[in-house]
C-alpha cells in the first residue's frame, strides 16, 4: 500500500482511517522492530502502542523525507530508546517469560526441524552487538535500503555497510560453531571437561 498522500495531508483526512491502514501495514514491522531493540515482548506491545499514539498526534507533521516505514521505524527506535533509559527499566529486573516462549509440540518433524532453525538463526542474532544487531534488522527484514538506514540511525552509509558486513561474519562464524557442535554431538564425539 502506498501512503505518498501523507506528504501533501495538512488536515481534513480521517485520521482514524489513515491511523487504521498504517497500523494493519506496518503494525507487525513496528513491533518486532520495538522487541529487537528490547528484547522484551512486553516492552515490545508497549512501544508499538505508544508509536501508533504518537502517529496519530503528528500524522499531519509527516514531511515526506523518508519513507512511511522509515518514518515509522524512526519512532519505534526512539520510543524503545526512551524506555530502555528509564530509571524505572534501571531500578527493576524483569524475569523472562518462559511460558510464551515455549512452543506448542509440532505435529510434523519437519516443523519441528524448522522451528528450531528458525530459533536459533534468531538467537545467534540476538546475541549480536546491539549496532550490528540493528542493522542486520533493517536490511535483512525490514529491507530499508543503506540510504535510508543510515539517515534512520544517524550515521554514514559507509558506516551501515560496514556493521551489517560485520553483523553478518559473526552471524555466520556463530553459526558454522553451533553446526560443528551439533555434528559432534550427534557422533558422540563432544568432548567432557
Amino acid at each position: 500500500m502506498s501512503f505518498e498522500y501523507l506528504e501533501h495531508v495538512t488536515g481534513g483526512l480521517d485520521r482514524d482511517a489513515v491511523l487504521d491502514q498504517l497500523m494493519k501495514e506496518y503494525g507487525q514491522d513496528v513491533w518486532n522492530y520495538a522487541l529487537f531493540l528490547t528484547r522484551s515482548r512486553t516492552m515490545a506491545d508497549d512501544i508499538a502502542q505508544d508509536v501508533f499514539v504518537k502517529v496519530y498526534e503528528r500524522l499531519y507533521s509527516y514531511r515526506g523525507e523518508s519513507s512511511v516505514k522509515t518514518w515509522l521505524l524512526a519512532i519505534t527506535r526512539n520510543a524503545a530508546r526512551d524506555a530502555l533509559r528509564s530509571s524505572w527499566l534501571r531500578r527493576v529486573t524483569l524475569l523472562p517469560n518462559r511460558a510464551a516462549s515455549e512452543d506448542a509440540h509440532p505435529s510434523a518433524e519437519r516443523e519441528a526441524m524448522k522451528r528450531e532453525l528458525t530459533r536459533d538463526v534468531w538467537s545467534i542474532v540476538m546475541e549480536l552487538p546491539a549496532k550490528l544487531r540493528e542493522v542486520l534488522l533493517l536490511y535483512a527484514h525490514h529491507q530499508l535500503q543503506m540510504k535510508e538506514i543510515a539517515a534512520l540511525l544517524g550515521i554514514s552509509e559507509g558506516t551501515v555497510k560496514s556493521r551489517l558486513f560485520r553483523a553478518r561474519a559473526q552471524a555466520s562464524k556463530k553459526m558454522s560453531k553451533r553446526s560443528k557442535a551439533d555434528d559432534a554431538v550427534v557422533t558422540g564425539e563432544e568432548e567432557w571437561t
